[in-house]
Protein backbone atom coordinates (compact mmCIF):
# COMPACT_ATOMS: atom_id res chain seq x y z
CA UNK A 1 0.00 0.00 0.00
CA UNK A 2 1.37 3.41 -0.98
CA UNK A 3 2.48 5.53 1.98
CA UNK A 4 0.46 8.74 2.14
CA UNK A 5 -0.69 10.99 4.95
CA UNK A 6 -4.31 10.87 6.04
CA UNK A 7 -4.86 14.36 4.62
CA UNK A 8 -3.46 13.32 1.25
CA UNK A 9 -5.95 10.46 1.20
CA UNK A 10 -8.77 12.86 2.07
CA UNK A 11 -7.84 14.93 -0.99
CA UNK A 12 -7.73 11.84 -3.20
CA UNK A 13 -11.07 10.59 -1.84
CA UNK A 14 -12.66 13.92 -2.82
CA UNK A 15 -11.07 14.17 -6.28
CA UNK A 16 -13.69 15.15 -8.88
CA UNK A 17 -12.37 12.66 -11.42
CA UNK A 18 -12.68 9.57 -9.22
CA UNK A 19 -15.17 7.09 -10.72
CA UNK A 20 -18.63 7.41 -9.19
CA UNK A 21 -21.44 4.92 -8.62
CA UNK A 22 -22.91 5.25 -12.12
CA UNK A 23 -19.47 4.53 -13.59
CA UNK A 24 -19.29 1.29 -11.63
CA UNK A 25 -22.85 0.37 -12.61
CA UNK A 26 -22.12 0.98 -16.29
CA UNK A 27 -18.96 -1.15 -16.28
CA UNK A 28 -19.83 -3.95 -13.86
CA UNK A 29 -23.52 -4.66 -14.53
CA UNK A 30 -24.95 -6.38 -17.57
CA UNK A 31 -28.15 -4.75 -18.85
CA UNK A 32 -28.52 -2.33 -15.93
CA UNK A 33 -31.88 -0.66 -15.43
CA UNK A 34 -31.89 2.46 -13.28
CA UNK A 35 -34.69 2.76 -10.72
CA UNK A 36 -36.11 6.11 -9.60
CA UNK A 37 -38.27 7.73 -6.97
CA UNK A 38 -39.35 7.18 -3.38
CA UNK A 39 -43.09 6.99 -4.24
CA UNK A 40 -43.72 9.63 -1.58
CA UNK A 41 -42.17 12.95 -2.65
CA UNK A 42 -39.74 12.88 -5.59
CA UNK A 43 -36.59 11.31 -7.02
CA UNK A 44 -33.31 12.29 -5.37
CA UNK A 45 -30.39 12.35 -7.84
CA UNK A 46 -27.86 12.14 -4.97
CA UNK A 47 -28.71 8.43 -4.58
CA UNK A 48 -28.91 6.17 -7.63
CA UNK A 49 -30.23 2.62 -7.87
CA UNK A 50 -30.18 -0.05 -10.53
CA UNK A 51 -31.02 -3.68 -11.13
CA UNK A 52 -28.93 -5.87 -13.39
CA UNK A 53 -26.59 -8.86 -13.54
CA UNK A 54 -23.20 -8.85 -11.89
CA UNK A 55 -20.96 -11.84 -12.59
CA UNK A 56 -24.07 -13.60 -13.96
CA UNK A 57 -25.96 -13.02 -10.69
CA UNK A 58 -29.05 -10.76 -10.60
CA UNK A 59 -28.34 -7.97 -8.08
CA UNK A 60 -29.63 -4.64 -6.87
CA UNK A 61 -27.13 -1.78 -6.65
CA UNK A 62 -27.49 1.41 -4.58
CA UNK A 63 -25.06 4.26 -4.18
CA UNK A 64 -24.36 7.92 -3.61
CA UNK A 65 -23.74 9.85 -6.80
CA UNK A 66 -21.46 12.88 -6.94
CA UNK A 67 -20.74 14.87 -10.09
CA UNK A 68 -17.65 15.06 -12.27
CA UNK A 69 -18.06 18.83 -12.71
CA UNK A 70 -19.37 21.78 -10.71
CA UNK A 71 -22.63 21.86 -12.67
CA UNK A 72 -23.23 18.14 -12.21
CA UNK A 73 -22.33 18.37 -8.53
CA UNK A 74 -24.90 21.12 -8.06
CA UNK A 75 -27.55 19.01 -9.81
CA UNK A 76 -26.69 16.04 -7.58
CA UNK A 77 -26.37 18.17 -4.43
CA UNK A 78 -22.70 17.15 -4.19
CA UNK A 79 -23.77 13.59 -3.40
CA UNK A 80 -25.61 14.64 -0.22
CA UNK A 81 -28.97 12.81 -0.11
CA UNK A 82 -32.17 14.35 1.16
CA UNK A 83 -34.85 12.29 2.97
CA UNK A 84 -36.40 11.23 -0.31
CA UNK A 85 -33.04 9.73 -1.29
CA UNK A 86 -32.97 7.48 1.76
CA UNK A 87 -36.65 6.63 1.31
CA UNK A 88 -35.84 5.65 -2.28
CA UNK A 89 -33.07 3.44 -0.91
CA UNK A 90 -35.50 1.83 1.55
CA UNK A 91 -37.97 1.14 -1.27
CA UNK A 92 -35.26 -0.47 -3.40
CA UNK A 93 -33.94 -2.53 -0.46
CA UNK A 94 -37.43 -3.86 0.18
CA UNK A 95 -37.75 -4.68 -3.51
CA UNK A 96 -34.48 -6.63 -3.36
CA UNK A 97 -35.74 -8.62 -0.38
CA UNK A 98 -39.08 -9.36 -2.07
CA UNK A 99 -37.34 -10.88 -5.10
CA UNK A 100 -34.44 -12.38 -3.09
CA UNK A 101 -31.74 -10.33 -4.82
CA UNK A 102 -28.38 -9.57 -3.14
CA UNK A 103 -27.59 -5.89 -2.58
CA UNK A 104 -24.37 -4.01 -3.39
CA UNK A 105 -23.97 -0.45 -2.09
CA UNK A 106 -21.42 2.18 -3.14
CA UNK A 107 -20.66 4.78 -0.47
CA UNK A 108 -19.38 8.21 -1.51
CA UNK A 109 -20.84 11.24 0.24
CA UNK A 110 -19.52 14.06 2.46
CA UNK A 111 -22.71 13.78 4.55
CA UNK A 112 -26.48 13.74 4.35
CA UNK A 113 -28.04 17.03 3.26
CA UNK A 114 -28.11 19.33 6.34
CA UNK A 115 -30.60 21.88 4.99
CA UNK A 116 -33.73 23.13 6.71
CA UNK A 117 -36.06 21.49 4.17
CA UNK A 118 -34.43 18.11 4.73
CA UNK A 119 -34.84 18.46 8.48
CA UNK A 120 -38.48 19.46 8.02
CA UNK A 121 -39.08 16.37 5.88
CA UNK A 122 -37.58 14.00 8.47
CA UNK A 123 -33.92 13.55 7.56
CA UNK A 124 -32.91 11.80 10.78
CA UNK A 125 -35.94 9.51 10.63
CA UNK A 126 -35.19 8.60 7.00
CA UNK A 127 -31.55 7.74 7.81
CA UNK A 128 -32.47 5.66 10.86
CA UNK A 129 -35.14 3.80 8.87
CA UNK A 130 -32.59 3.05 6.15
CA UNK A 131 -30.16 1.68 8.76
CA UNK A 132 -32.91 -0.46 10.24
CA UNK A 133 -33.95 -1.79 6.83
CA UNK A 134 -30.39 -2.78 5.87
CA UNK A 135 -29.77 -4.52 9.20
CA UNK A 136 -32.99 -6.52 8.92
CA UNK A 137 -32.67 -7.58 5.27
CA UNK A 138 -32.90 -11.32 4.60
CA UNK A 139 -30.61 -11.16 1.56
CA UNK A 140 -26.81 -10.80 1.32
CA UNK A 141 -25.51 -7.22 1.46
CA UNK A 142 -22.12 -5.97 0.36
CA UNK A 143 -20.90 -2.36 0.70
CA UNK A 144 -17.84 -0.55 -0.60
CA UNK A 145 -16.55 2.93 0.23
CA UNK A 146 -15.26 4.32 -3.09
CA UNK A 147 -14.53 7.88 -1.97
CA UNK A 148 -15.82 9.82 1.02
CA UNK A 149 -17.71 8.03 3.76
CA UNK A 150 -19.07 10.96 5.69
CA UNK A 151 -21.20 10.79 8.83
CA UNK A 152 -24.66 9.21 9.03
CA UNK A 153 -25.21 10.01 5.39
CA UNK A 154 -22.66 7.32 4.53
CA UNK A 155 -23.49 4.96 7.38
CA UNK A 156 -27.07 4.65 6.09
CA UNK A 157 -25.78 2.54 3.16
CA UNK A 158 -22.82 0.93 4.93
CA UNK A 159 -24.24 -1.49 7.53
CA UNK A 160 -23.75 -4.52 5.27
CA UNK A 161 -22.59 -8.11 5.76
CA UNK A 162 -19.20 -7.08 4.37
CA UNK A 163 -17.72 -3.59 4.08
CA UNK A 164 -14.85 -2.96 1.67
CA UNK A 165 -12.84 0.22 1.10
CA UNK A 166 -10.66 1.50 -1.69
CA UNK A 167 -7.15 2.35 -0.52
CA UNK A 168 -7.69 6.11 -0.89
CA UNK A 169 -11.20 6.16 0.56
CA UNK A 170 -12.08 7.55 3.99
CA UNK A 171 -14.85 6.82 6.51
CA UNK A 172 -15.57 9.12 9.47
CA UNK A 173 -18.22 10.49 11.77
CA UNK A 174 -17.43 14.05 10.62
CA UNK A 175 -15.19 15.81 8.13
CA UNK A 176 -11.64 16.74 9.22
CA UNK A 177 -12.57 20.41 8.79
CA UNK A 178 -15.55 20.06 11.14
CA UNK A 179 -13.47 18.13 13.66
CA UNK A 180 -10.72 20.78 13.59
CA UNK A 181 -13.29 23.53 14.10
CA UNK A 182 -14.70 21.69 17.12
CA UNK A 183 -11.38 20.70 18.73
CA UNK A 184 -9.21 23.73 17.96
CA UNK A 185 -11.72 26.30 16.63
CA UNK A 186 -9.60 26.43 13.50
CA UNK A 187 -10.70 24.60 10.33
CA UNK A 188 -7.22 25.14 8.86
CA UNK A 189 -5.98 22.40 11.18
CA UNK A 190 -7.95 19.81 9.19
CA UNK A 191 -4.74 17.90 8.26
CA UNK A 192 -4.02 17.42 12.00
CA UNK A 193 -7.60 16.30 12.57
CA UNK A 194 -7.41 13.80 9.70
CA UNK A 195 -4.40 12.14 11.33
CA UNK A 196 -6.01 12.15 14.77
CA UNK A 197 -9.38 10.78 13.62
CA UNK A 198 -7.93 7.59 12.07
CA UNK A 199 -10.23 7.72 9.05
CA UNK A 200 -8.21 5.99 6.33
CA UNK A 201 -9.01 2.58 4.87
CA UNK A 202 -5.94 1.10 6.58
CA UNK A 203 -7.14 2.43 9.95
CA UNK A 204 -10.66 1.10 9.45
CA UNK A 205 -9.31 -2.30 8.48
CA UNK A 206 -7.19 -2.50 11.65
CA UNK A 207 -10.23 -1.52 13.72
CA UNK A 208 -12.20 -4.41 12.20
CA UNK A 209 -14.74 -2.11 10.57
CA UNK A 210 -13.60 -2.66 6.98
CA UNK A 211 -13.22 -6.29 5.88
CA UNK A 212 -10.79 -5.63 3.04
CA UNK A 213 -8.84 -2.74 1.54
CA UNK A 214 -8.66 -2.73 -2.27
CA UNK A 215 -5.31 -1.37 -3.47
CA UNK A 216 -5.00 1.62 -5.78
CA UNK A 217 -1.52 1.22 -7.31
CA UNK A 218 -2.46 4.35 -9.25
CA UNK A 219 -5.07 6.70 -7.69
CA UNK A 220 -8.54 6.00 -9.05
CA UNK A 221 -8.84 9.33 -10.87
CA UNK A 222 -5.78 8.41 -12.96
CA UNK A 223 -6.83 4.82 -13.73
CA UNK A 224 -10.61 4.64 -13.45
CA UNK A 225 -11.11 1.49 -15.55
CA UNK A 226 -8.30 -0.34 -13.77
CA UNK A 227 -9.76 0.47 -10.36
CA UNK A 228 -13.30 -0.46 -11.44
CA UNK A 229 -12.11 -3.84 -12.74
CA UNK A 230 -10.18 -4.45 -9.50
CA UNK A 231 -13.25 -3.56 -7.46
CA UNK A 232 -15.38 -5.88 -9.61
CA UNK A 233 -13.03 -8.80 -8.99
CA UNK A 234 -13.08 -8.30 -5.20
CA UNK A 235 -16.85 -7.78 -5.13
CA UNK A 236 -17.36 -10.99 -7.09
CA UNK A 237 -15.28 -12.97 -4.59
CA UNK A 238 -17.10 -11.62 -1.54
CA UNK A 239 -20.54 -11.92 -3.16
CA UNK A 240 -19.85 -15.56 -4.04
CA UNK A 241 -18.92 -16.28 -0.40
CA UNK A 242 -22.02 -14.53 0.93
CA UNK A 243 -24.35 -16.27 -1.54
CA UNK A 244 -22.92 -19.66 -0.61
CA UNK A 245 -23.41 -18.91 3.09
CA UNK A 246 -26.94 -17.63 2.45
CA UNK A 247 -27.91 -20.71 0.44
CA UNK A 248 -26.32 -23.25 2.78
CA UNK A 249 -27.21 -21.74 6.19
CA UNK A 250 -30.25 -19.61 5.37
CA UNK A 251 -31.12 -15.91 5.70
CA UNK A 252 -31.57 -15.96 9.48
CA UNK A 253 -28.02 -17.19 9.99
CA UNK A 254 -26.70 -14.42 7.74
CA UNK A 255 -28.74 -11.83 9.59
CA UNK A 256 -27.49 -13.01 12.99
CA UNK A 257 -23.91 -12.74 11.75
CA UNK A 258 -24.62 -9.20 10.56
CA UNK A 259 -26.04 -8.18 13.92
CA UNK A 260 -23.11 -9.76 15.78
CA UNK A 261 -20.67 -7.94 13.51
CA UNK A 262 -22.00 -4.49 14.38
CA UNK A 263 -22.51 -5.23 18.06
CA UNK A 264 -18.84 -6.18 18.27
CA UNK A 265 -17.55 -2.89 16.82
CA UNK A 266 -16.24 -0.69 19.61
CA UNK A 267 -16.37 -3.39 22.27
CA UNK A 268 -13.55 -3.05 24.80
CA UNK A 269 -12.50 -4.58 28.09
CA UNK A 270 -10.07 -3.86 30.85
CA UNK A 271 -8.42 -6.17 33.29
CA UNK A 272 -9.62 -6.03 36.86
CA UNK A 273 -7.07 -4.42 39.15
CA UNK A 274 -6.95 -5.93 42.60
CA UNK A 275 -6.96 -3.65 45.63
CA UNK A 276 -3.57 -3.41 47.36
CA UNK A 277 -3.49 -5.42 50.57
CA UNK A 278 -3.01 -3.80 53.96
Amino acid sequence: MTKRTAWERVQLARHLARPHTLDYIAELLDEPRELHGDRLFRDDPAIVAAIGRFASEPVVVLGHQKGASTAENVSRNFGMPKPEGYRKAIRILQLAEKFELPVITFIDTPAADPGLESEERGQAWAISSCLQTLLRLRVPTLGIVIGEGGSGGALALAVCDRLLMLENAIFAVASPEACAAILWREAARAPDAAETMRITAEDLYHFGIADEVIPEPVPAHLDAMGVIRRVGSVLERHLSELLRLWQERGPEHLRRLRWARYRAIGVWSEEAISEPSG
